[in-house]
């Protein structure tokens, strides 16, 4: 057989760092090892449980659904539209300026929202960093250039000079992609004074939003952790959203997202979603439809949607006590644990090297990116201590 002609021009990637984590996980013998690399939702037990209010739409598609037909490349309407209140508010529309698509998880959302930008014109995205590693891979997948800032302040605290500036000189070409709310990897958010300063910053300089919406609900509530991005909504003319339900769902492998477009009435929105559904069927034609089913059973009906609430509330309860508990630690040997308190949602980045994660790993079993990425809710009050404890020898 002759020698392929495609495939020796292909060269080696670099394996997944966090995928080989879990394996070196997965294989530790030792019981008290933590695992704080993989970005899901545990609870106290360390479980990463279906929600009960998904169960029981579940149950009910089981039950009730007739066909497994195409939708279309726009997905379900119906689960697209009963999530809008509560990312956009009581005026989910916006007078008529806002609609939306479902798409593969909100890794898909942001895809669409890059490709349909720069089907539009834009040359450029500014992206604060540390950022979740897919959004600088797709950038580049596309072809688009990455202009980065830095994202947070050596304090904990957001960055906001930085975004102005990366905000003010974006240019006609360029667009601003931010994260909404539970920042990856640093959970530093924009405070509530700071989002109007960036409202203010887009529409003086015109620059396109995108926002990238995946923890809603993990932070400080829906409401609040929807409050910035609907601030910038409301003083700019267009916008590009990216949703997922996969983490305030727990629906991480069904891959559950939603693209939304602000626009200027329905003349523009309706030649926007031309080439977004041109977009999306050359890339996944249409969306799986099961997890987005099951979210539009439990919105439709006011009693799920109560179980899934106080679920959701119980995710983030747990959350924000592990981080007041390491907050309350004080210091970790030189590091300084008291920001995590002002921090949301499931990620926070500690300033510990290469060779401490190492360390980390191989004397305390304890698991997390090389970076210093953590997941809080891979820690719960029995093994905090141990944490604080190991993490105190290591960086003593």
């Amino acid at each position: 057989m002759g020698r392929s002609m495609m495939l020796n021009r292909l060269s080696p990637q670099a394996p997944d760092a966090l995928l080989a984590l879990i394996r070196l996980h997965a294989a530790d013998p030792r019981e008290h090892k933590i695992d704080l690399g993989v970005g899901v939702y545990r609870t106290e037990e360390g479980a990463t449980p279906v929600f009960a209010a998904i169960k029981t739409a579940e149950q009910q598609l089981i039950d009730t659904q007739d066909s497994k037909s195409y939708l279309g490349p726009e997905g379900d309407t119906g689960f697209v539209n009963v999530l809008m209140p509560y990312i956009f508010g009581a005026d989910p529309t916006m007078g008529g300026r806002i609609a939306g698509m479902q798409t593969p998880g909100g890794t898909g959302a942001v895809r669409l929202a890059l490709a349909l930008a720069q089907k539009a014109g834009m040359k450029r995205v500014h992206l604060g960093v540390p950022s979740w590693p897919n959004h600088a891979q797709i950038i580049a997948d596309l072809g688009l250039e990455l202009v980065t800032f830095d994202h947070a302040n050596p304090d904990g605290s957001a960055n906001l000079d930085a975004v102005l500036a990366a905000i003010s000189g974006a240019g006609a070409q360029g667009a601003v992609l931010l994260h909404a709310c539970c920042h990856n990897p640093t959970g530093i958010d924009y405070t509530p004074d700071q989002w109007d300063a960036i409202a203010d910053a887009f529409a003086a300089s015109g620059t396109f939003p995108i926002i990238d919406s995946a923890y809603q609900g993990l932070g400080r509530g829906l409401a609040e952790d929807a409050a910035g991005m609907r601030a910038v909504l409301a003083k700019v003319p267009e916008a590009f959203i990216a949703y997922s339900c996969d983490k305030n769902f727990g629906q991480y492998r069904d891959r559950v997202g939603a693209f939304y477009i602000l626009g200027n009435g329905q003349d523009e929105l309706d030649t926007a979603f031309s080439n977004a559904n041109a977009l999306a069927r050359a890339c996944w034609s249409m969306p799986p439809d099961h997890g987005g089913a099951a979210v539009r059973i439990i919105l439709s009906d006011p009693g799920m949607a109560k179980t899934w609430l106080a679920e959701l509330d119980d995710m983030r309860a747990r959350m924000r006590a592990v981080r007041d508990a390491l907050a309350a630690a004080g210091r970790a040997g030189r590091i300084d644990l008291t920001p995590l308190a002002a921090q949301n949602g499931l990620f926070a980045v500690l300033p510990v090297t290469k060779d401490e994660v190492a360390t980390l790993r191989e004397d305390h079993a304890i698991y997390m990116a090389a970076s210093g990425r953590i997941n809080i809710a891979g820690l719960t009050m029995a093994n905090l201590p141990r944490f604080i404890a190991a993490l105190t020898a290591v960086a003593g």
